[in-house]
């Protein structure tokens, strides 16, 4: 098993940076593909950027793309998303999961850390 567990969230204005953290414990994270997911209130989750084991492919929604960047250090057994030019429909809870294969379906992965808040004001 996987234990994820999500740091790295607060309070941003409109266009500013943030850079959250998923932290895995177990030696064999580093076979896992990656995922980050959001949440807002009131709406279903919704895929953000995967990474695979290896550190390629790398996918991201339309809505982050070149705004965000999904990265992992295997010898720290830690996921990053490095969120830019944040904007007030990026406020969500955000979600890393670990799973078998890159995708954007969040039925496919097995893991979920319990989520950390981002909440960009505008």
């Amino acid at each position: 098993q996987v234990q994820l567990v999500e740091s790295g969230g607060g309070l941003v204005q409109a266009g500013g940076s943030l850079r959250l953290s998923c932290a895995a414990s177990g030696r064999t994270f580093s076979r896992y593909a990656m995922g980050w997911f959001r949440q807002a209130p009131g709406k279903e989750r919704e895929f953000v950027a995967a990474m695979s084991w290896s550190g390629r492919p790398i996918y991201y929604a339309d809505s982050v793309k070149g705004r965000f960047t999904i990265s992992r250090d295997n010898a720290k057994n830690t996921v990053y998303l490095q969120m830019n030019s944040l904007k007030p429909e990026d406020t969500a809870v955000y979600y890393c999961a670990a799973g078998p294969g890159v995708t954007s379906t969040p039925e496919v992965y097995d893991y979920w850390g319990q989520g950390t808040q981002v909440t960009v004001s505008s």
